[in-house]
């Protein structure tokens, strides 16, 4: 089973109590891999750029779909989405594969779960690179309450929450409409980037309309100007693959956030592995500003901007994205 775009054939792992879809390219006689974690919407494909280019450097490189999301499992219970889940399917890939030590890297959500990997199974990550998604201390309440201070009720993690899936069926019941909306590259900003402490990992300007299943209820795909990043077909491998999986595995990762909150208490946040920060220069939500500081928690950290780019950046700017990773695989680990 292949995408249009040339993805490596499926295989599946069973790992931590679900099975997981993931795709692999590369030598498998190359250490250590880089694993590729996606966010949401997207999926492994979102990465079918990088497989390729690292690939042919000679890097072996895997990317899941990640739980609840494409080819792997989406389980019921809400807590099953939890950090503690999302890091343990990780390393039961890996357990899968019989790879001691990987190189983690992930954009958006899977920035996320990726700058948790050394914090919670350090004997199993070589290195982390972040994408978009800095690496921020404990914050000092919980960010779904600091989110609604900050940004109000209709802010879509806020909206995230409500048990009356609200959002699951607005984006499920207009999955075109959805990446046709979100898969763009952004406008020239007008609003300066916030200079506030991000609110849960957010650094959005509070002026921004953050209100996204209401934006796509209204949206409109012929009044958009803004530049298209996937083609046709590209698009239709994600409106396919939602179509029949849903949107509530993926927005179930959000529905955690306080619980990972509240567990994470006590956890040290020091990244103890060399580290990148791939910052994109025009993403409205992690903006480049949000991982300022973030030397103090990363100490062995190099920052990388990549300008042109929104929050795509990985599908926006491929090229530059995936040159960078090989540049930083092969100077720090050979």
């Amino acid at each position: 089973m292949t995408d249009p775009a040339g993805m490596p054939p499926l295989q599946f792992a069973m790992t931590n109590g679900i099975r997981m879809g993931y795709y692999e390219a590369g030598p498998a006689t190359d250490r250590p891999p880089m694993i590729l974690c996606h966010g949401w919407p997207e999926l492994a494909f979102s990465w079918r750029h990088q497989m390729k280019a690292l690939a042919e450097a000679g890097i072996r490189v895997i990317a899941p779909d990640q739980r609840g999301y494409g080819a792997s499992d989406r389980p019921e219970p809400v807590e099953a989405y939890d950090l503690e889940h999302l890091t343990g399917d990780l390393v039961g890939l890996l357990d899968h594969l019989r790879i001691d030590k990987a190189i983690f890297v992930g954009h958006d959500w899977g920035g996320f779960v990726v700058w948790q990997m050394p914090l919670r199974h350090l004997d199993r990550v070589a290195g982390v690179v972040g994408i978009n998604t800095p690496h921020l201390p404990r914050a000092p309440a919980d960010p779904i309450a600091i989110m609604r201070k900050r940004f109000g009720d209709t802010m879509y993690i806020v909206q995230f929450q409500d048990p009356a899936r609200e959002p699951d069926r607005i984006f499920g019941s207009r999955v075109e409409q959805t990446f046709d909306a979100f898969m763009r590259k952004p406008l020239p900003r007008n609003d300066a980037p916030s200079t506030e402490p991000p609110a849960g990992g957010i650094a959005a300007s509070p002026s921004l309309n953050l209100a996204f299943p209401q934006m796509i209820v209204a949206y409109d795909a012929a009044k958009d100007a803004r530049q298209r990043i996937l083609s046709d077909a590209e698009k239709q491998v994600f409106v396919d693959t939602f179509t029949r999986t849903g949107f509530t595995g993926g927005i179930n990762w959000y529905r955690n956030m306080t619980r990972n909150w509240q567990r994470s208490e006590g956890l040290d946040h020091t990244v103890r592995v060399p580290s990148l920060m791939i910052m994109a220069e025009n993403d409205a939500v992690l903006p480049p500003s949000a991982a300022d500081g973030m030397e103090k928690l990363v100490p062995d950290l190099e920052k990388y901007l990549v300008r042109d780019s929104g929050h795509w950046t990985q599908q926006e700017q491929p090229a530059e994205v995936s040159a960078k990773l090989i540049e930083w695989r092969r100077r720090r680990f050979g």
